[in-house]
């Protein structure tokens, strides 16, 4: 079979916000997988999937189920809400809002207030964790500012170009903000001075900080 035989099983909607942040939320790689089930269960008008169900699609058994369901209702990621069909049955559903309502505000601290029409960008760049982009932000949250597009072209260079560890370029982050001097041009100054006294990992430099305070 190739892989068009298998569309028919259908595609599971997610949240790439999630997968980027759920280790900053506290959530577990097993707890994301089962998240990852109940949505899939959620878009399948499947809203209530027993123990045994989720636990046939995973590696897990049904008490290991049971028991993180029982650790995301306790986070408040997870809810288990009744409903009453067309039918007048009652029934139970499962409701993740709380976790999206988290992860939403999660996002609304990394971006900041956007003015309408603004997010595109930012919003890619706030789901993307690479080295890079995790540095700017750093730099952004700092200064209390975006960076503008010349400013994320010379951290890039700092890592691409000039090969500085990630790690030294947040203590000149660091250092600057002590200073109260948020510019680029004054961490590369520091930069530079830690490149001239040949300091290229993030302990020799804070040894150098320590016998130069």
């Amino acid at each position: 079979m190739h892989y068009n035989d298998y569309r028919i099983l259908g595609f599971t909607t997610f949240s790439n916000g999630l997968l980027a942040y759920y280790p900053q939320l506290k959530i577990s790689d097993a707890e994301l997988i089962l998240i990852i089930q109940l949505e899939m269960f959620s878009q399948k008008n499947e809203p209530f999937p027993s123990n045994e169900q989720l636990a046939a699609n995973t590696n897990f058994s049904t008490a290991e189920v049971a028991s993180l369901i029982q650790q995301l209702i306790e986070q408040k990621y997870l809810t288990i809400a009744q409903v009453t069909d067309d039918n007048g049955r009652i029934g139970n559903v499962y409701e993740l809002n709380q976790l999206y309502t988290k992860v939403d505000e999660f996002l609304t601290q990394q971006l900041g207030t956007l003015k309408q029409g603004e997010h595109t960008e930012q919003t890619i760049a706030a789901v993307d964790n690479s080295q890079l982009n995790q540095l700017m932000r750093q730099f952004e949250i700092e200064f209390g500012r975006y960076l503008s597009p010349i400013e994320r072209e010379e951290v890039a260079a700092w890592l691409n170009v000039d090969h500085y560890d990630p790690e030294i370029i947040k203590l000149a982050l660091r250092e600057a903000v002590l200073a109260q001097a948020y510019s680029l041009k004054y961490v590369d100054r520091i930069l530079l001075n830690w490149q001239r006294h040949n300091l290229k990992t993030s302990s020799e430099v804070q040894k150098f900080l320590q016998r130069n305070r």
